[in-house]
């Protein structure tokens, strides 16, 4: 017993780091948003979110990769679930050379988004209404426009990679991470949907989210202008320059 006893505290730290880097890996995102950035009106919009602060690429022909993820459901009274656990992992073909360690975040805008989330394994792309834009330098600030995407990501990188894109990439179900952290057997449904488990380390992730939303609304942006209110639907929106790094908007290609 003592020496399983041991590996589950071995484990659970191991989560609760990673859900301690989320935490940082969401302020780090917002650290600059204004009431008017996109990324501020993802999140004032979104029914969930998945953090993954950092998913590590390198490839020499062949590229592979992947990083921990925690996922996370706001309820109706705008309430964040404890996170569920996940793994993202890519491999793919093509002219690749580098490497890059980047901080990802997708937002999930529709139930539909969440209910394929809640699958033991998920794969991001257009398909399922995906769509990313990144910045080699910087936080994107866009998306291809779709009026129906699902989930919407951002990704902060830093590095070189040629050819990179998370299109593809799998979202699988950490079954083993998420019994640990809750010392029982869960799965995505019973923590962000029932919300029937709960682990105080998680508070301080989830207090982020809520935070970064009031002092990003309340921040004014280049023009002087704030807003407290929820945002107008992004898809109608033109897209906004990044403060930092260029941009690029793209559609997920069919799986």
């Amino acid at each position: 017993m003592m020496p399983l006893h041991g590996a589950l505290a071995a484990s659970m730290e191991e989560e609760q780091s990673l859900v301690d880097r989320a935490t940082l890996t969401v302020r780090d995102m917002f650290s600059t948003a204004t009431a008017n950035s996109k990324v501020t009106r993802y999140l004032a919009q979104s029914r969930g979110v998945i953090v993954c602060p950092s998913v590590f690429r390198m490839s020499i022909a062949f590229g592979g990769g992947g990083g921990g993820c925690v996922f996370l459901t706001r309820d109706a009274h705008g309430s964040w679930s404890d996170p569920a656990f996940y793994r993202m992992s890519s491999a793919n073909f093509g002219l690749q050379l580098g490497m890059q360690d980047v901080e990802v975040m997708l937002f999930v805008m529709t139930d539909q988004g969440v209910q394929s989330l809640l699958d033991s394994q998920f794969k991001l792309s257009a398909d399922v209404g995906t769509s990313f834009a990144s910045s080699g330098s910087g936080l994107e600030s866009g998306t291809a426009g779709e009026h129906n995407t699902s989930i919407k990501g951002v990704q902060k990188s830093k590095g070189l990679f040629a050819g990179a894109a998370l299109g593809g990439s799998k979202m699988r179900v950490n079954s083993a991470a998420n019994h640990a952290y809750y010392n029982q057997i869960v799965g995505p449904e019973d923590i962000v949907v029932s919300m029937r488990v709960n682990n105080s380390g998680a508070d301080p992730l989830r207090s982020a989210l809520t935070e970064v939303l009031t002092t990003a609304q309340s921040r004014p942006d280049k023009n002087g202008q704030a807003t407290g209110t929820t945002a107008a639907p992004v898809a109608q929106e033109p897209t906004a320059v990044a403060p930092s790094g260029s941009v690029s908007s793209q559609s997920l290609p069919p799986q």
